[in-house]
């Protein structure tokens, strides 16, 4: 069992479909539990701060079983459309599933974020939660949701990030690095590793004010950020 050091992180497009496929089933009961909970916390404050912003038609990249665009709906429900696409089939099935069980009229597309099959201006909230980290292009991912967003619409990064804070983000990097990997790979043994994957994807993705200048050169501007949990995860938003 490894933890999360050395990891290679190979970001394959078939190599990433094929990895989430493999920890599809306990996909949303590690993350709930690997976090203590936070990410339903994080998802549901970005719902709230993205549709104040704005309403119009809601874009969830990489939406994964849906969590963030079923927050969305627990914000608007049927005022507006939502729709989410991901490029790994088992799990759209389960957010299809989840959508039913809550009655929530959402549109779930098999597709890559590289290539969203979509018209130019067409959402006015584009958002991804953990999803650009793994895209093989981050770059390209985002001109991707640029094109896709409304003038004066709003695209959005929910990503993962290291804590600033000396002693909480000391523990926390121990935590994050060694016995999260662990605990992962224990509950959800998979050949690919998902779990070592994650820290070792994190630490090479930027972060605060670097991530703000890729979006930049993407074309978005009033660009902001704000952490959550001390920093655990930060949410990155800008304007067409």
């Amino acid at each position: 069992m490894q933890d999360g050091r050395g990891v290679k992180v190979d970001k394959q497009a078939d190599r990433i479909r094929e990895m989430f496929a493999e920890i599809s089933p306990r996909y949303d009961f590690l993350n709930h539990f690997l976090s203590c909970g936070q990410d339903v916390l994080w998802r549901r404050k970005v719902a709230q701060l993205l549709t104040g912003l704005g309403r119009g038609p809601v874009l969830d990249v990489c939406c994964g079983t849906g969590d963030l665009i079923l927050e969305f709906f627990r914000v608007v429900r049927h005022q507006v459309p939502l729709v989410g696409i991901d490029f790994c089939r088992s799990m759209l099935r389960l957010a299809q599933k989840k959508a039913q069980k809550k009655g929530a009229k959402i549109w779930f597309i098999e597709g890559d974020g590289l290539t969203l099959p979509f018209p130019e201006d067409q959402f006015a909230t584009v958002a991804v939660a953990f999803g650009l980290r793994n895209m093989a292009d981050m770059r390209r991912g985002l001109a991707e949701m640029y094109r896709v967003c409304r003038p004066e619409g709003q695209v959005a990064v929910l990503e993962f990030t290291l804590p600033r804070a000396p002693v909480f983000g000391k523990f926390y990097r121990y935590y994050f690095q060694y016995v999260l990997p662990r605990i992962g790979q224990w509950l959800a043994p998979n050949r690919h590793e998902a779990y070592g994957y994650l820290p070792a994807s994190v630490l090479e993705f930027p972060q605060g004010n670097s991530l703000l200048r890729e979006m930049e050169a993407a074309g978005l501007k009033h660009l902001w950020y704000r952490s959550f949990t001390f920093g655990v995860a930060t949410l990155y938003v800008g304007t067409k």
